[in-house]
């Protein structure tokens, strides 16, 4: 797994725009490799505001929209139209607003829209089974070639809907479902740590002091089990793209201060 780098912008509102920025360019950079790229979206405060700068920015126009793959880290388990659920934030704050195909967009099961609709286990398997439908042949795995997967940092070190000390950080299939998430609500459909780590880039993106404590002990040699992040590597870049608060217990000489 890669090295962690990280990178601290002023304030949450010019990390937004700078992770859409590289976002951009790191699509636009598979696309032309490639012929097209997979991503992973995350949800919470900077998850979405990310996707809400990059809908704003003239950038956004560099992307193939039609040969672009979207997946999901993780969801809340709960009816397709709550607004809670990362996919329709996702929609509202960018999706709806560029040319991407509907057949490209993979939302994860909601509660009530599979045939097992009460079971998150079951929309689990279905989502898994859905990746690897789209797995391709070099990635040496049952999920899609990920070219860049985007985490939020929870206060307490989860990423995706792996929470500390949970069992879920022992599942080695692609899709776990949760039953007891320690933040509402208590079901969710998540991937697992070892899809996570298939991933060619995962950023990892914080904001705002509440999330120093737990950026300091993933990037300081916290285990797993206390702090998920700290695993949360991608096979060729990991990237911790945060603000200067989030970055306010780390060493000095481990932060790269953003170019203005």
């Amino acid at each position: 797994m890669s090295r962690p780098v990280v990178t601290a912008w002023p304030d949450p509102h010019g990390l937004a725009d700078a992770v859409s920025g590289l976002l951009v360019t790191r699509l636009v950079t598979a696309q032309a490799d490639r012929g097209h790229a997979n991503v992973v979206l995350t949800g919470g405060s900077m998850g979405i505001a990310t996707l809400a700068a990059l809908a704003r920015s003239p950038g956004r126009d560099s992307i193939d929209w039609s040969a672009l793959d979207v997946w999901w880290g993780d969801e809340r388990f709960v009816p397709v139209e709550d607004p809670d659920r990362n996919e329709r934030q996702a929609h509202e704050a960018l999706l709806d607003h560029v040319p991407v195909q509907p057949s490209r967009v993979h939302a994860m099961p909601a509660r009530g829209a599979i045939a097992a609709g009460e079971d998150v286990h079951a929309a689990a398997a279905a989502y898994a089974a859905e990746l690897a439908r789209h797995a391709e042949l070099e990635a040496h795995a049952p999920v899609p070639h990920f070219d860049v997967l985007l985490l939020g940092v929870g206060p307490d070190g989860h990423v995706a809907s792996l929470f500390p000390h949970s069992p879920s950080l022992y599942d080695t299939r692609a899709v776990v479902g949760v039953e007891s998430s320690p933040k509402p609500p208590p079901q969710r459909v998540s991937l697992t740590m070892p899809t996570i780590q298939t991933a060619d880039e995962v950023w990892l993106i914080a904001a705002g002091e509440a999330k120093a404590p737990a950026v300091h002990l993933a990037l300081s040699g916290a285990g797993p089990l206390a702090v998920p992040a700290s695993v949360a590597r991608g096979r060729t870049v990991t990237r911790w793209l945060v603000d200067r608060a989030a970055a306010a217990e780390l060493p000095s000489e481990l932060v790269r201060a953003a170019s203005p």
